[in-house]
């Protein structure tokens, strides 16, 4: 494992699932205005994890919180893990599945980047790569975005996204890139079996280095007069194409 700083999780859902995974909290502040179900089923698993908890004034909550939409509760945390790409394709392995990895390149708007960890995770992915430079890393805004999800899908970040591509090959993994110029439309191509799924950023698309690294294209089918999806909302049109061609198999 590599270990980064992660300072907060907002949220009521995503510090549920930072408790159950387990993930190294200092302290939970509840805001002592904030009440329902969810808050007492973090409470309840707080107290069965040891995890510490404090009831403090909504202002307290305001002053840790990075995001807007802390819901009256967050989590500070010490760290959080990053894994390296053996432990992801170690994770197919235990699984008995074909590696299916999501490749992030230079995706920096960390709302993008927490969606696409969330349908990876939904889409039972086994994990995502990401750059070190020029991309988002697994911040609070990140962690939030993924409903929690960053709790459970093992994200690596790389310095090297090329040598990390040849590392997935070497181990009998096809680099597929989403391209709306791609050779194939998503539901011909085969999508069922050890495959990393390319995606890049709004406007620039896949990098040219990376594109050079990648087997094949795949595109997904336009009927409208708009020809061009959200980087988040693509990702998740070809995982789920994935999932359900490997439902079929």
């Amino acid at each position: 494992m590599i270990k980064t700083e992660l300072t907060t999780i907002e949220g009521r859902n995503p510090v549920f699932e930072a408790v159950a995974a387990n993930l190294p909290i200092e302290k939970i502040y509840i805001s002592n205005k904030a009440y329902g179900s969810q808050i007492s089923k973090i409470i309840a698993a707080a107290k069965e994890k040891g995890v510490p908890f404090k009831a403090v004034p909504p202002d307290k909550i305001d002053e840790l919180a990075k995001t807007e939409a802390n819901q009256g509760i967050v989590a500070v945390c010490a760290e959080v893990s990053y894994v390296t790409v053996a432990d992801i394709l170690n994770r197919a392995k235990e699984k008995q599945e074909p590696p299916f990895v999501i490749i992030a390149d230079e995706i920096t708007d960390p709302h993008n980047l927490g969606a696409i960890i969330r349908t990876a995770n939904c889409t039972g992915a086994h994990g995502v790569i990401i750059p070190k430079n020029r991309s988002a890393g697994v911040n609070p805004v990140v962690f939030k975005t993924s409903a929690g999800a960053a709790a459970h899908t093992p994200v690596a970040r790389v310095g090297n996204l090329t040598q990390a591509m040849n590392e997935l090959k070497e181990n009998g993994l096809w680099i597929t890139g989403a391209d709306m110029a791609g050779e194939q439309e998503m539901c011909d191509a085969d999508l069922t079996g050890p495959i990393a799924l390319v995606v890049g950023s709004e406007g620039r698309g896949i990098t040219k280095k990376i594109r050079a690294g990648c087997d094949f294209f795949v595109r997904i089918p336009m009927a409208g007069e708009i020809n061009s999806l959200n980087a988040s909302v693509a990702a998740a049109v070809l995982m789920y194409e994935a999932l359900r061609q490997r439902r079929l198999k």
